[in-house]
């Protein structure tokens, strides 16, 4: 998704903001960042360090666990089968109608960083 996705809409010299989740934080992903950002990119351990648990711009973040949480939580759970049973069904209730959606506020988000130059900014 980060190559083939969102690396081809940055504008030349951006400057790109990795969590530092495990998945996000592998070999691979580090070697793409340093030739796609040479010393422009920010994550615990690279050139540019950033505080780990730094508000974040990812789907993840803005969407998905809270849409997971309002879901699984809105009723009663019984024990932890019955939580995996829950996520499991959330996860596969996302559409791709809603996937759209999501991009298009990635998008939205993504423009108003760079309008600001990435001074910080509340959303909602």
């Amino acid at each position: 998704m980060l190559q083939l996705y969102a690396v081809p809409q940055f504008p030349e010299g951006a400057i790109f903001q990795q969590d530092g989740a495990p998945p996000h934080y592998g070999n691979i992903v580090r070697e793409l960042l340093d030739t796609t950002f040479p010393q422009r990119w920010i994550c615990r351990g690279a050139v540019m360090t950033w505080p780990p648990r730094s508000p974040d711009i990812t789907p993840l973040d803005f969407y998905l666990w809270g849409y997971v949480k309002q879901h699984v939580y809105s009723e009663c759970i019984n024990d932890i089968n019955h939580l995996k049973q829950r996520i499991t069904d959330v996860i596969h209730s996302v559409t791709p109608d809603v996937l759209t959606r999501v991009w298009e506020e990635l998008d939205y988000r993504s423009d108003v960083c760079g309008t600001t130059n990435g001074a910080h900014i509340e959303l909602s």
